[in-house]
């Protein structure tokens, strides 16, 4: 395998991939993501408030080399002019017997208000890749994903996977490229499949998850094979 040190953006049709920042809209969009009960229902963290958005950015920025086993980037996924997604709010509610439960609202809603203004149209961050280098004397890597709810189901996430396999297979030389994730994660199946990774293995209860011993899907694809779909 060959390291990667690029801090150029990596275009895509409609999309752009880049390093995070500590810029005010990376934070709220980062934290758009990562507060939604929706997106973290099968990541491995509960939803985030912005003080540990901003502490998970200045982490992951520490990364800047692809080189050596257990480096890691996670990249930006941005989409030009879309309206930006809000916070989601966690809220704790005690009922009549002194029980406590999770509310959830939006960090900007304005209950009331006679009008709105448009929604503002910016470059947004839509998501992130997460890329992990698992062996490099063997070249192997980890893939994986989060997309917000409000831009699923447009395809963006295949083509936001597909550009980074295309340099991980590419530029970087590797041999074989796994993702990890929970069998009823459909969606990230469905991607799975749709990059041409098979699956390879059905760990049967090999993770504690909230509470629960949980199964873990594990896809791969190697190199011959990501170049043979991209020459059809």
């Amino acid at each position: 395998m060959k390291p990667y040190d690029s801090l150029a953006p990596i275009a895509t049709e409609r999309l752009v991939l880049r390093r995070l920042t500590l810029s005010d809209n990376d934070i709220d969009d980062l934290h758009a993501q990562q507060s939604n009960p929706e997106l973290t229902t099968y990541m491995l963290y509960d939803p985030r408030d912005r003080a540990t958005i901003i502490e998970k950015i200045q982490e992951w920025t520490g990364n800047e080399v692809l080189a050596a086993t257990n480096d890691y980037l996670q990249l930006a996924i941005d989409l030009p002019d879309a309206v930006p997604p809000t916070a989601v709010e966690s809220t704790a509610v005690t009922d009549a017997n002194g029980s406590a439960t999770a509310t959830t609202t939006s960090a900007s809603a304005s209950p009331g208000a006679a009008t709105e203004p448009p929604p503002e149209r910016r470059t947004v961050m839509i998501g992130t890749l997460y890329f992990k280098l698992t062996n490099a004397e063997e070249s192997t890597a980890e893939i994986g994903w989060a997309l917000h709810p409000n831009f699923q189901g447009k395809g963006y996430a295949r083509e936001a996977a597909s550009a980074l396999l295309d340099v991980a297979f590419g530029e970087m030389e590797l041999h074989r490229v796994t993702a990890l994730l929970d069998p009823r994660n459909g969606d990230s199946i469905r991607l799975c499949e749709a990059l041409g990774m098979r699956r390879e293995a059905h760990f049967v209860e090999d993770l504690w998850f909230r509470g629960a011993w949980e199964d873990t899907y594990s896809y791969a694809i190697l190199a011959r094979e990501w170049t043979l779909r991209s020459r059809r």
